[in-house]
């Protein structure tokens, strides 16, 4: 069995020459000039960052120089949530930002894949590999505000067809090849896109998959697609569908260049899904200005991403994360590309990855660092990670033996940043610090210019407990709207209803006395046990540390006599078997390192936990299962990563509806 680390205790602190050396020490020392205060911590400077939100925001705008500088009186024309309004006025386009911070020398993009080996793209190299697919889609008819969707997995093509879509001034959105048909049509049917650019395979863990039926059903059944361009990736380019040209057929070299699109601040650059893992999946809406000045803003202040660094983010296609490290090349960083499976041909693929591309911010799932535990990977007696600075942890809750593990097994000099953000805000409300020490469990700061809090159930702000994740003032990067969603309805009731122009986001938070933040769960999930609320991530972190335990899932549901009844299943290690024995063991774990109302009513073994495609546990749906809501109804198989794992628990929850 594994020790739990203690939460709250000291990882690490930066050296002072370090703190000086980072971009957000520098803007701090800007700020303090500029403004004629003195900001004497980081708590001071986020204060003010959003009780003066203009001056903040206009401070940003004039310190990555976005344009011709603007005061604080033109940066927020309506302060209103929904529909703040952000330099009314202003023209900026994210593809002429990254193009023209791009590093300009050597390699901007790196790119591995199973099957195509390894690659990269100078700045020249990717500017014409934009331009050509700018000319081939302005002559496919493609304009401002016009949808172009991609099937496409984790290749230097996808970020290129993103931001030759973005310098149109047209709308880009992306599903990941892995994605079943359904899922896909989902969402592209919604978006009534005009070109469709789909793989006709992808290979994952040594396995070919082919998506060419797929390609043309979907390309099929979408009346509005009228261009459909197929790259080659696995099979022969001559047996692509019918009616569709290849890729290098629609953008070949070219020296006719449309113009890069005039786009306004609030103009839309892409729409990016919710899971819909219980209904139709929502399309959520950004715009060029919000997400240039955000992720300027979050990845080199809080990220400390600059020339010189190289970022890596393993993600798929479909994820807001993909996007997010396309988009970074705004700050001069180089990225890396990675597609495939994470742990093939050997568990430590990403690992070898960091270090033979001096990688020096990482980011990665909590359920990776799970994968790593229990295969006993230790990266720090194979490799020798020099460059590496920092890891970013996101996707799900993150605990303080997440964190342990990487000063444990790879490097001690490191900041393991623990973040919480979304889809919907491409960004997040916290994250990490340079200038800050880093403390077990907890995420170490919240955002510049984001005015987070935890409120209780009364909306009344509080510290060292549960509460619900709000934001109470607007940012840059929130939604533009949602995609059909007339008045905005479906935005409002999604993240407004509980507190009208407060945004609440659906996590639980609990803000430390540092500062500090820790995520328990989603607050839709919340076991609420005699009065208790207690976020699911408290669960899995006690029962995940037993060797004998490779995953978890648990859920309250209805009990006996108008009580809740605490469900938890298990899936046992290889050669691990829940027996009496264990279940104590368990039992007793929850009680002394939860409390009593921690411990299961009852336990169950399962082959595996439903997780959606983006990787998060399906704790809501399989609780609505159990609450007698029919399957079709309660979950979407084609957003699970792997619809079979929602099997056992369609039998276990038929065997409780029978017994009750």
């Amino acid at each position: 069995m594994s020790d739990l680390a203690r939460e709250g205790e000291l990882l690490w602190r930066p050296s002072r020459e370090a703190a000086e050396a980072s971009e957000l020490h520098r803007f701090w020392r800007w700020v303090e000039r500029r403004e004629g205060r003195e900001l004497e911590d980081y708590r001071a400077l986020w204060r003010w960052s959003t009780d003066e939100l203009e001056a903040f925001w206009s401070a940003i705008w004039d310190y990555f120089a976005l344009g011709p500088p603007v005061p604080p009186d033109r940066v927020l024309g309506r302060a209103t949530m929904p529909g703040a309004e952000w330099f009314p006025g202003a023209r900026l386009n994210l593809t002429r930002e990254i193009l023209r911070r791009a590093a300009p020398e050597g390699p901007v993009v790196f790119h591995t894949s199973e099957n195509r080996g390894q690659g990269s793209l100078t700045r020249a190299e990717l500017v014409e590999a934009v331009h050509r697919v700018m000319a081939g889609l302005a002559a496919a008819g493609v304009g401002p505000g016009d949808r172009v969707v991609g099937l496409l997995p984790n290749l230097p093509e996808t970020a290129i067809c993103l931001v030759a879509t973005a310098a149109l001034g047209a709308v880009w959105s992306c599903c990941s090849p892995d994605f079943g048909r359904q899922t896909v049509l989902d969402r592209f049917t919604q978006l009534e896109p005009k070109v469709l650019i789909a793989v006709d395979g992808y290979r994952y863990g040594g396995k070919d998959h082919d998506r060419r039926a797929e390609v043309a059903a979907i390309a099929a059944a979408i009346p509005s697609i009228q261009r459909v361009v197929v790259l080659p990736n696995v099979f022969d380019p001559s047996e692509r569908p019918a009616g569709s040209v290849t890729y290098a057929e629609a953008f070949p070299p070219t020296s006719e260049v449309p113009p890069i699109a005039d786009t306004a601040f609030d103009d839309p650059l892409w729409v990016v899904f919710t899971s819909g893992t219980t209904g139709l999946p929502k399309g959520i809406v950004h715009g060029h200005g919000g997400v240039a000045i955000e992720l300027l803003k979050n990845l080199t202040l809080h990220g400390d991403l600059r020339a010189g660094s190289t970022f890596f983010f393993y993600t798929t296609s479909g994820w807001i994360n993909f996007n997010i490290l396309v988009a970074s090349l705004i700050t001069g960083t180089r990225i890396l590309l990675c597609d495939g499976h994470p742990a093939h041909p050997a568990p430590d693929r990403l690992w070898r990855l960091v270090d033979e591309y001096g990688v020096t911010a990482f980011g990665a799932s909590p359920a990776y660092v799970q994968l790593m535990r229990k295969l006993g990977i230790e990266p720090a007696g194979r490799f020798g990670l020099s460059a590496l600075r920092s890891v970013a942890l996101t996707g799900s809750p993150v605990s303080p033996e997440h964190m342990v593990w990487f000063y444990e097994h790879v490097k001690r000099d490191l900041r393991v940043v623990s973040t919480s953000g979304g889809t919907e805000v491409a960004t997040a409300f916290y994250g990490g610090a340079p200038t800050e020490p880093v403390r077990s469990g907890e995420m170490q700061v919240p955002g510049l210019g984001i005015a987070v809090a935890a409120f209780d159930d009364a909306g009344r702000s509080v510290v060292g407990q549960v509460g619900e994740l709000v934001v109470t003032r607007p940012m840059p990067s929130m939604p533009l709207r949602f995609w059909k969603d007339p008045e905005d309805r479906r935005y409002r009731e999604t993240y407004f209803d509980t507190w009208p122009g407060i945004w609440r986001h659906g996590d639980l938070l609990v803000v430390t006395p540092s500062g500090g933040g820790v995520i328990s769960g989603r607050s839709d999930s919340t076991l609420n046990r005699f009065g208790i609320r207690i976020g699911t991530g408290e669960i899995y972190r006690i029962v995940e540390a037993f060797d004998e335990i490779r995953d978890s899932m648990v859920i309250d549901v209805a009990g006996p006599g108008g009580g809740s009844e605490l469900l938890l299943f298990v899936v046992p290690a290889e050669g691990a078997v829940l027996d009496e024995a264990l279940r104590a063991r368990i039992a007793e774990r929850l009680k002394t390192e939860g409390s009593p109302r921690h411990v299961f009513d009852r336990i169950e073994a399962v082959p595996a936990v439903p997780y959606t495609l983006t990787g998060k546990k399906l704790e809501v749906p399989v609780k609505r299962l159990f609450s007698g809501v029919p399957p079709e109804r309660a979950y979407s198989a084609d957003a699970m990563a792997d619809p079979t794992a929602i099997e056992p628990y369609l039998r276990l929850a038929a065997e409780a509806s029978a017994r009750s």
